[in-house]
């Protein structure tokens, strides 16, 4: 038998370090080659780590949300071959990887097949079994037991395996009232059957306005801890200001509808967004100040002439912000397809470092879900974002009389070390203008 060591492996140009943020498999599992056996997150990049053999997992040397050093151990995997059986190592409590010996198996890896994979079993006892004892106020003995008195303290979380909870669920029978028989008050099918038989009335009545004490702790990992990091950074060293300001879009409105109705077959469908984009383009022109990054630090403004944005995209995992380069550049329909892409890119995971990263300024939008206002905050170290909120029909008053209009705010932050009040409202008034007038957007100069 052989033993192989598996580093956390170079994942990115300048990285020295990534977090752990899933396993695939535990302790004793029996892996192919290939077989997925980690995700690793960086910079909002996930990486995959894949088997180099066929074995089974002996150790694993880092918990989900521990940060890892490029080429520090964290899985080792017992493979067959001649070389001799290296010990496992003894790990402390924090789970803290241990440097590997030198000398690695290098015999042929086993093949696992279905008629090849042992099956685990439940170590022998030879001693005698201990006296029945009581459990939970009951009697075990003669191979049933009685049950009686409060299953178990205050806010004790209820131990059963997911066949056991499936069944309970099912049953309508809240699992915190049924008391365990098995070790550690563990919970087992004889046990709900035993509670089931006190009757529908009773079980029902366990579970009827029932006080819910759980308390779930849920650790803070990956995706999650990178955004969680970013807005803290953002809203702790960034002096916000929010400027909101209504909108009639019924002309733009009608607008996309005509253009997506004669669109050609390979061009994507138009947004609101390819619209906002080329407006904030030509708005930028006239104030370059909101289109750039804040080394506050250093107490430099980096203004870019590239109009680089980013667009806030919910993801299964969280917020991520891809990002539109040389909006500039682009016209309506190529930004349709930027914006496309990438957004599929990140629900997806597979958008790269370089194109979830160079934004100079970004747009969130929560589309039909947008509110009437909010107060987005800033992409750190941007100096500026604009929000668009839902669109909606409301009345407005033409002078003479009220018309149907379809309205929409747009909720803008803005830095005001960089940014003044003023400033803030004269870019956004000049979205305004050219968003009521849509025509403008394609008036060149």
């Amino acid at each position: 038998m052989g033993e192989h060591v598996i580093k956390l492996p170079d994942v990115g140009e300048g990285v020295a370090e990534a977090e752990l943020v899933e396993w695939h498999v535990k302790i004793g599992d029996l892996v192919r080659e290939d077989a997925l056996l980690a995700a690793v997150m960086t910079d909002k990049a996930t990486v995959e780590i894949p088997s180099p053999v066929d074995g089974e997992i002996i150790w694993l040397g880092a918990e989900i949300g521990d940060v890892v050093a490029v080429g520090s151990p964290i899985i080792r995997i017992r493979t067959g071959g001649e070389a001799d059986a290296q010990p496992e190592p003894q790990l402390d409590t924090a789970r803290t990887p241990t440097p590997s010996p030198s000398s690695q198996g290098g015999g042929k890896p086993i093949s696992i097949s279905a008629e090849t994979v042992p099956v685990k079993t439940e170590p022998q006892v030879t001693s005698a079994p201990p006296s029945p004892s009581p459990l939970w106020g009951g009697v075990r003995g003669g191979g049933k037991t009685t049950l009686s008195g409060a299953p178990r303290a205050e806010g004790e979380k209820p131990i059963a395996s997911p066949a056991v909870r499936l069944r309970a669920r099912d049953a309508g029978v809240d699992l915190r009232q049924v008391p365990g028989s098995g070790p550690a008050g563990r919970i087992t099918h004889d046990d709900l059957d035993t509670f089931l038989a006190r009757g529908p009335q009773q079980a029902r009545a366990a579970t009827e306005l029932a006080r819910n004490i759980t308390v779930e702790e849920i650790k803070i990992v990956g995706l999650r801890r990178r955004i969680a990091e970013k807005m803290a950074l953002a809203k702790s060293r960034i002096p916000h200001i929010t400027y909101v300001e209504e909108i009639d879009v019924t002309a733009l409105e009608e607008l996309r509808a005509a253009l997506n109705k004669s669109k050609r077959p390979e061009q994507a469908k138009l947004t609101l967004l390819p619209f906002l984009m080329r407006a904030m383009v030509k708005a930028i022109h006239d104030q370059p100040n909101v289109n750039a990054l804040f080394d506050d630090e250093a107490g430099i403004i980096h203004q870019y002439g590239g109009v680089h944005v980013g667009i806030a995209a919910q993801t299964p995992g969280g917020l991520m912000v891809p990002v539109v380069r040389h909006a500039e550049a682009r016209d309506l329909w190529d930004c349709a397809a930027e914006v496309n892409r990438l957004a599929e890119a990140a629900k997806a995971g597979t958008a790269s470092r370089e194109e979830l990263s160079g934004s100079t300024i970004t747009i969130t939008s929560l589309g039909a879900m947008g509110g009437v206002v909010t107060t987005p905050v800033i992409n750190h170290p941007e100096v500026a974002i604009v929000g668009v909120n839902k669109i909606m029909m409301r009345p407005v008053w033409d002078g003479s009389q009220f018309i149907p209009r379809k309205m929409m705010n747009l909720s803008s932050s803005f830095d005001h070390r960089v940014v003044d009040g003023w400033d803030a409202a004269v870019f956004i008034q000049r979205i305004k203008t050219l968003l009521e007038t849509p025509a403008m957007i394609f008036v060149e100069g």
